[in-house]
């Protein structure tokens, strides 16, 4: 029997910081984010991209990783813990990588957030732990760039995101666009 998607950990950080502090829940508003998170707003809230006139979008509103890469680096050497890299979700279970742009993501009973690309690791990851960069963006057999860290999202319908709550997939209709760097 397949394992169940589920959320199983969450956290938010008012201030730009490079980790997240764990909570027991996070609160996502439509069209916004995570309450009282740093990247909260309709527009762009990346400090490296703020100064982009006019402001672009927000497409990085909520930052999700799959616990199975935690586990892949715990194996390479590096113990990093939820919510360490940034991310405001913590899944497992979900392919996130492999999910075309436009999925729908129902995280709990309310919370719907849809999916917009790949976050594209910086140096800060290489700050965190040394050597972790090279882990996190590797290249495949072809020779393209495969980036590890996770998906970034916008909130589509607000609500309360549990540690614990089951994931539910929608995938976009046929073509799929693949993911690229948001």
């Amino acid at each position: 029997m397949e394992a169940e998607p589920k959320v199983i950990a969450v956290g938010r950080s008012a201030q730009h910081k490079f980790s997240k502090i764990s909570e027991a829940f996070i609160d996502l508003v439509e069209g916004l984010g995570v309450e009282q998170d740093c990247h909260n707003g309709v527009t762009v809230q990346h400090l490296s991209r703020m100064n982009i006139q006019p402001p672009p979008a927000n497409l990085r509103q909520v930052h999700l990783i799959h616990a199975e890469l935690l586990d892949q680096m715990r194996e390479a050497g590096h113990v990093i813990l939820p919510q360490q890299l940034g991310e405001n979700v913590t899944t497992r279970n979900v392919d996130l990588l492999n999910l075309p742009t436009g999925t729908l993501l129902r995280l709990g009973d309310q919370a719907i957030v849809e999916v917009t690309g790949l976050r594209n690791p910086c140096a800060q990851i290489e700050n965190f732990q040394s050597g972790l960069q090279s882990k996190l963006v590797v290249r495949n057999a072809e020779g393209k760039l495969v980036r590890k860290c996770g998906i970034m999202t916008v909130v589509k319908t607000g609500g309360r995101v549990n540690v614990g709550c089951q994931i539910r997939i929608e995938l976009p209709n046929k073509p799929y666009k693949p993911l690229r760097v948001v």
